[in-house]
Formats: C-alpha cells, sequence, structure tokens
C-alpha cells in the first residue's frame, strides 16, 4: 500500500501553471518571427537588463574571460570536459554503420551521419551553469556537428567569465550572451544576427523547456528538459541526513524543481522531513530550496521494493538516486528514468557536473519513451539499398502484388516499369 506522508500541488494546478507558461512562450516566439533582433533586443533588455551592441562574443570578449578565472577552475573545467569528451567517445564507438546482403543481389545498410547545425543553450541566469556547455558542446564536437551555436544568458550583469571559457574548451564556433525564449527562438528562426540551426539542446527553465516544444518540427529537439527532478529510493540503510542533502541539492534548482523520496521505512520518511526543515535553515540556497520543497516536494512510502519499483517507474523521474540494500534490482528493472545513481556512494550533483555522463535528461514523464543526451542524439541514421537486376525481377514480384492489394497504382507501375524492362514480364 502507497502513503503518501507529504504531498505536492495537485496535478490541476500544475496544468494551470503550465497554461501560463505556454501563453508567454507563444507570445515572444511570435515576436522573434515577426521582429527579428528588434524583438531579442527588446526581451534581452525585459527579462535579462542586457543591451549589448552585439549578442555573438567577439574573440577579445572570449580571451577576457580567461583572464577572469584562476588556474585552478581552468584545470577544473578542463578536467570535467575531458570525462565527458571520454564517455562521449566511448558512446561514439558503439554507433556503427551497416550494410548486409539480405537477399542475394538485395543490399540494405545504414550511414550515421552528424546534424550539421546545433544551438545549445546553457542555463545562467540563476546559477553558472557551467556543466552544460561541457554536456551539449563537447558532446556535439564528438559527434562530429559541423557548426555548433552556443547560448547563455548575462550572469550578473555581463556574460559568466565561466561559461564563456567552458563553452570555447568545448569547441563551439559561436558564442552569444543571450538567454531564455529569446535565445531559443533566435536559434530555432534565425535573427539578422544569428542564422538558423538544425536542431536545439539543453536543459532549461520551464519556459526554455516550452520553446522546445513549442520549436519542435521547425528544428529537432533533443529532449524535453526541465525543470529539473530528483527522485531518492531508499530503505534503511541509510539515512535521513543524507537523504535530506541529495533531496536540497537538486531542490535549489527552482522553486518549480520537484524532489521526492520513496522509501519503505516510515522512519526514515520522517526522520528525511525532520533533516529537511533544519538543513533549510543553514542551506545557503534555503529560500529557493524551501518554497521548491514545500510546493513540489513529496514524501511517499511503500510496503516493499517492488511496490517502490512500480511507483518509481510510474513517476518516471528525471533523476533517480537509489540508496537501498540492493541498488542493482532498480538497474536491472526499472524502465523509466532519465539516469541512475547507483548506491550512497554517488549523487546527482556528480553526473550534473563532472563524472562524464550527460546531465540534460528527460523531465515530466518523458522517460517513459526518451533517454536523456547522448553523442547518439546528434546523430541520424539513414538507410540506403541497392539492389541487382536479377533482385529486382525477384523483389518486384511481391511489391507489384502488395500495390495492388492496397490499390496503389502508382506504386504499382514502380514494380512493373522493372519487370517489363529486366526480364520481358508484363503483370498487367
Amino acid at each position: 500500500m502507497i502513503r503518501f506522508l507529504k504531498e505536492g500541488i495537485s496535478q490541476e494546478e500544475k496544468d494551470d501553471a503550465d497554461a501560463k507558461v505556454r501563453e508567454t512562450v507563444e507570445s515572444i516566439l511570435d515576436d522573434i518571427k515577426a521582429r527579428g533582433n528588434a524583438a531579442l533586443k527588446d526581451y534581452s533588455k525585459k527579462f535579462d537588463n542586457w543591451q549589448p551592441e552585439n549578442f555573438r562574443l567577439s574573440r577579445a570578449e572570449i580571451d577576457a574571460c580567461y583572464d577572469q578565472l584562476t588556474e585552478q577552475n581552468l584545470e577544473d573545467i578542463k578536467f570535467a570536459q575531458a570525462q565527458v569528451r571520454g564517455f562521449a567517445e566511448i558512446q561514439k564507438a558503439a554507433l556503427i554503420d551497416v550494410e548486409q546482403e539480405t537477399l542475394p543481389g538485395v543490399t540494405l545498410g545504414h550511414k550515421n551521419i552528424p546534424v550539421n547545425s546545433v544551438g545549445c543553450y546553457v542555463p545562467g541566469g540563476k546559477y553558472p551553469m557551467v556543466a552544460s556547455a561541457h554536456m551539449s558542446v563537447v558532446t556535439a564536437k564528438v559527434a562530429g556537428v559541423k557548426r555548433i551555436v552556443a547560448c547563455a544568458p548575462p550572469y550578473e550583469g555581463q556574460p559568466s567569465p565561466a561559461i564563456v571559457v567552458a563553452q570555447d574548451m568545448a569547441g563551439a564556433d559561436e558564442i552569444y550572451c543571450l538567454g531564455g525564449v529569446q535565445a531559443m527562438g533566435a536559434m530555432a528562426l534565425g535573427t539578422g544576427e544569428i542564422t538558423a540551426v538544425d536542431m536545439l539542446v539543453g536543459p532549461g527553465n520551464a519556459y526554455v523547456a516550452e520553446a522546445k516544444r513549442q520549436l519542435f518540427g521547425r528544428v529537432g529537439i533533443d529532449l524535453l528538459a526541465g525543470p529539473t527532478e530528483t527522485l531518492i529510493i531508499a530503505d534503511d540503510t541509510v539515512d535521513g541526513e543524507l537523504c535530506a542533502a541529495d533531496l536540497l541539492g537538486q531542490a535549489e534548482h527552482g522553486p518549480t524543481s520537484p524532489a521526492v523520496l520513496l522509501t519503505n521505512s516510515e522512519t526514515l520518511a520522517e526522520d528525511t522531513m525532520k533533516e529537511v526543515e533544519r538543513q533549510l535553515k543553514i542551506l545557503p540556497t534555503g529560500e529557493v530550496a524551501r518554497a521548491a520543497w514545500e510546493t513540489y516536494g513529496q514524501v511517499i512510502v511503500c510496503d516493499s521494493e517492488e511496490e517502490m519499483l512500480a511507483e518509481a517507474d510510474r513517476i518516471a523521474s528525471e533523476h533517480v538516486q537509489v540508496m537501498t540494500k540492493d541498488p542493482d534490482y532498480f538497474l536491472n528493472n526499472m524502465t523509466n528514468y532519465g539516469a541512475l545513481f547507483l548506491g550512497p556512494e554517488t549523487n546527482v550533483s556528480y553526473g550534473d557536473k563532472v563524472i562524464g555522463t550527460n546531465h540534460t535528461l528527460p523531465t515530466k514523464g518523458a522517460g517513459r519513451y526518451t533517454g536523456g543526451l547522448w553523442v547518439g542524439k546528434f546523430i541520424k541514421t539513414h538507410t540506403y539499398q541497392r539492389v541487382t537486376e536479377e533482385a529486382s525481377v525477384e523483389v518486384g514480384k511481391y511489391c507489384s502484388r502488395l500495390c495492388a492489394l492496397e490499390g496503389f497504382a502508382g506504386h504499382k507501375e514502380q514494380a512493373d516499369i522493372r519487370l517489363r524492362r529486366y526480364a520481358g514480364i508484363n503483370e498487367g
């Protein structure tokens, strides 16, 4: 039996909030379509108080950002990017072109072709999310994308030096200081200053995620990523202090970030809620984390691991941290999630910042049908076929009859003309 010791806002309230976001985003995108650069400048001033002559950073401006970082800052960014690059290269190696003779004279195959141009969004208004540059730009580079555009909002009134350096180190071809919906619209639709891309990637707040949803079709998107979510699956092998720290570590992202504890121990559930209240009083980002916890936080108690598994798959959270006596039970049986963090020794922050896996992950239940950003998201798999005359005749007989079955006369003639030319057969 599932018991909710703490519940967040209702689905109806979530739907109302989503509707307001949807309307706002639609209005901004329509304005960008109509006015281009002029609209970008207006929204940048309105939302970020940022009015540069050009949104694209010059080489001199990029170099000046390097000068603002310490040697340790630079080494840390290099280390993180090396981990992300290394894992992306491992993943890419799993993608191979194939070609096989499937029938005598029939050769089928596929080629893996990188997307030509990608727009990488790096969130940075509330926190300078340096790691998002690694996750998108580095991975696109490993995939072989020819043109990589990177956008991030200003931080404290100027381009974030750390983000800019990370974007440049990662291999971005164009770097813009531009944030939010206006950045997504500019990259997807094109303006006087920015040439449109073929695909948008990267996490963001509810407005950025909604912009990606509305722009899908005009451009490709990686997935709907944001606002961030975390689910902790835990039993009595861990304590409330650890669970609370990991819940609040993600809740601090923003006031709409769900943080959920799923456990089969009511004692752990109660201890965690007490610890959350204690830690909120001393956490420097406690004000934001409290808003998220009070509005979207949940504590769910189940009777068994099997029940926890079913509930976890129903929730389909972005981040799933498993701290139980047998974490592999969830690795082997869970089907709906963004990424798993197995055992108390790891945590979401490792995956977010440095360990090498990607932190752009599906939210709002999208883990039911997609995984997170990886090198394969930037690569299109295209099929091809090659047929000999003899094989064309053999396949053509079947094709002609099947087209007739469906009533497709034009399709049938494509087969029939080859039967006549290669074998003198007239199917009529």
